[in-house]
């Protein structure tokens, strides 16, 4: 009787975890969803700092060394004052849901996804497509992002000014020399570093 009543509460707490698991999901997905009013009342900076610190991450404005996480404490001001420069997404819960809001960004020179589950080949896909990106971004690292392959990586190479890509733990991407060949032959001026294995 006893291993038949631990049994079930093994699976009773199993249960619960996943059901807790699909919470998160589910408010993570909440969270990403795009609000275009949003972004034509208050402009594409200031809805994107709005979304990235509401999933976690934190964001560096032009002409400010100080990062901002808290979502209640972004500056206000003058429509269109703050422009983001940099992005720190370290174990944040952006998806490819939300990354319309990276349309409009112009001042983006430096982006870094680490341990972000959520981020796979198609937000790195994405984030290469969006024309102003692909002129103002120059530093990126993506560590320890599970879900992103030798696809996603490869779609980087849009990025025409990007001077520094950081790889490191990522267990899906296979052919790392296929991978610098495509980049630096894409991009010369690229500094890859790599810490795959």
């Amino acid at each position: 009787m006893g291993l038949l009543s631990r049994a079930a509460q093994l699976l009773l707490r199993q249960r619960r975890e996943e059901s807790r698991r699909h919470f998160w999901g589910w408010l993570n997905a909440v969270f990403n969803k795009v609000d275009y009013e949003r972004i034509k009342a208050v402009g594409p900076d200031r809805a994107a700092a709005e979304w990235l610190l509401r999933c976690g991450a934190k964001v560096r404005f032009e002409g400010f060394e100080r990062w901002h996480h808290d979502y209640n404490g972004l500056p206000t001001g003058p429509l269109g004052r703050y422009k983001i420069q940099a992005i720190d997404a370290t174990e944040s819960c952006i998806m490819y849901r939300g990354f319309d809001y990276l349309d409009g960004l112009k001042y983006v020179e430096e982006i870094k996804f680490i341990k972000c589950i959520y981020i796979e080949d198609a937000c790195l896909e994405k984030l290469s497509s969006v024309e102003s990106l692909q002129q103002s971004l120059y530093m990126m690292e993506v560590v320890s992002c599970g879900n992103v392959t030798d696809k996603g990586i490869i779609a980087l190479h849009r990025l025409r000014n990007l001077e520094y890509l950081f790889l490191s733990d990522l267990p899906r991407v296979k052919d790392k020399q296929v991978i610098v060949d495509r980049l630096q032959g894409a991009l010369p001026r690229l500094d890859v570093e790599l810490d795959l294995d």
